[in-house]
Formats: C-alpha cells, structure tokens, sequence
C-alpha cells in the first residue's frame, strides 16, 4: 500500500509552494490536502472554538477551511472519512514562502499544522523554503525526507526543515538557533487620518552557533531540526520549587 500523507501548509489552499510540494509527494505516496482557505502565516497553534468553520473540496483531494492550519489537520484526521480514506501515515506542511528558523517555530502557522500532527501520534514535518530556493528541488528532497519518516515506523517524529537558496543541499541535524528580529512598531496614517500600525518589519539577525538551523541555514545547508512537544522546562524546575518553598515559609 502506499503510503498516504496529510499536506496543510500557512500559505492558503493556492500557495505555489504547497501545489509544488503535492506534485513531489504524489511520486511517492497518495496526498490528501486540507488547507486554509486564505493565508494564515503567524497564526501558531491557535484552533477555531467560537465560530463554525466551512470545509471547501476545491478539487477532488484538495480541501479547504476557513480557519487554521492547526484546524485543518484536526479537521482531516478527525472528520471520519470526508478528507481521508484512513490514518495518514505523515502530517506535512509546507512547502512554506519563507523561513521557519529558531524562535519563529513558536510564531509558526507552518510548524504548527505539522506539530497537530505530532500531538495526534503521527509524525509531522514542516518544511520552508527560502524565496531564492529552487521549489521543484526542495519539494523533491522533502519528498524523500516523508517516505524515510514512513519508513521509521513506531515513532512520532516532528521535524522542522529549511531550504536555503539553491538547488542541491547537503543535509545535517541540527538543534534551534536564535533568530533575532530589532523589534518595532510602526505607526502609519491612513488617508482619511486614522491612525495604524505594523509590527515584525525589522531587520534579521541569526545565531552564528554551529549546529544549529540559523547557522545552517547561512551556510547554505538543509537543517532538520527535531522539535520536542515536552515543553516542561526541567532545568528551570529547582528555581520553581525555591519559589514555591520560599512562599509556603511562615511569616
């Protein structure tokens, strides 16, 4: 049987990007895509709770929702057999216009949609693309990136991958780097007075540590970055517990 993969994306259902990886994957295994119905980018893992959400077939094997990319994956694998015919063997986002590096995976729609993945059991990949990468190759390589993590089964895996420009890459594993951006706020003035503004428009500056994905990334190098869904800070835990001793204590 081949193997079936969930591709999501932050881009929106029409994203180049997601139709050039869809192409690649179907030389490997049968895609089902479920997307959202317009762009979502820095949406994180927020899920639609106060509002009904509308599923599109815009053709067959291709969905959309009016909502999250996190929506998206939990409406595929949740809606019975509307999206699916079974379980999906991968959870795939991407191929996204733009970098995912370092701190933006919290910020990330595109990391997101795979991490709803992971949460579920099944192993996600986010994949990102710089704007002077070459798709059709990256797509290629993502594709074959999928069918090894169908291949490693039994375990749920969250990988988080960056094409630079390019295209032909090696590949190295890499850990998180720090992606700093000179933060702002820029106030602007409609033209009929009114007053509003822009954030995340500053300048880029990455962690030049070797091994991790900002450095790999500059040196013209495919990181994939495993990501933990263990959030809890264990080194911070002495720190926690001097806290909560110190407020416990009489007087």
């Amino acid at each position: 049987m081949r193997p079936l993969f969930l591709l999501s994306n932050d881009d929106g259902v029409n994203a180049i990007g997601l139709r050039t990886l869809r192409e690649a994957l179907s030389s490997v295994g049968d895609v089902a895509v479920c997307a959202p119905s317009v762009e979502q980018s820095g949406t994180s893992h927020a899920i639609t709770l106060n509002r009904p959400l509308r599923l599109v077939e815009q053709e067959s094997g291709i969905f959309s929702v009016d909502g999250t990319p996190a929506d998206c994956v939990y409406v595929a694998v949740n809606a019975t057999n509307r999206v699916l015919p079974r379980r999906p063997d991968v959870v795939i986002s991407g191929l996204n216009h733009g970098m995912n590096l370092g701190n933006d995976v919290f910020y990330s729609g595109t990391v997101a949609a795979a991490r709803e993945g992971a949460l579920r059991g099944i192993p996600g990949l986010a994949v990102s693309a710089s704007a002077r990468t070459d798709r059709k190759a990256a797509s290629e390589v993502a594709a074959q990136i999928a069918l090894k993590l169908v291949q490693s089964r039994g375990t749920t895996l969250l990988l988080n991958v960056n094409f630079p420009a390019g295209n032909r890459w090696p590949l190295q594993v890499t850990r998180l780097g720090t992606r700093r951006y000179s933060d702002s706020v820029e106030f602007r003035t409609d033209p009929r007075g009114g007053e509003y503004l822009w954030i995340g428009t500053g300048e880029v500056i990455h962690d030049k540590d070797a091994g991790t994905d900002t450095w790999a990334f500059d040196q013209g190098i495919v990181g994939l970055t495993p990501l933990s869904l263990e959030l809890w800070g264990s080194g911070q835990a002495a720190i926690a517990e001097v806290l909560v001793n110190e407020m416990q204590r009489p007087g």
